[in-house]
């Protein structure tokens, strides 16, 4: 599939115990299914740890971070995929593509889509008094 810029990963990472592995795979098919059926999904992929089984990862590709935050509010991806997804790791995993290659080994570069204040606004952050504008 050729490169298309403005793509998101979302990485999620997992620590599932052998013991758990089967049960794990059956909902990670459920959860794959759900986020696959959802506008703007690209492709996902699940793989286990080569070294570690116990180590699982959840990769999916999107056509850009609003289909993603799009999709994890749909009905069916809060059902089906939700109760996965609230078992990884507590870490980041969202990123937005900014190199990539195709089979052929030609790079293609893409500019960041982030806001220039992206690390001084957003849910939780507040805005400083004097920048605050008074609506009514």
């Amino acid at each position: 599939m050729p490169v298309v810029p403005n793509r998101a990963l979302v990485v999620t990472r997992f620590a599932v115990p052998e013991q758990d592995a089967e049960r794990f795979l059956a909902r990670s098919r459920e959860a794959l299914e759900a986020l696959a059926g959802r506008p703007g999904y690209v492709r996902g992929h699940l793989g286990r740890g080569l070294d570690d089984p116990a180590a699982w990862l959840l990769v999916t590709e999107w056509d850009g971070v609003g289909s993603y935050r799009r999709a994890l509010s749909n009905y069916d991806v809060k059902v089906r995929a939700s109760p996965l997804l609230a078992q990884a790791r507590d870490e980041p995993t969202g990123f937005e593509v900014l190199l990539a290659a195709d089979g052929g080994g030609e790079i293609t570069t893409t500019r960041s889509d982030r806001a220039a204040d992206a690390d001084s606004t957003g849910p939780g952050c507040t805005v400083p008094a004097a920048e605050r504008r008074e609506t009514r």
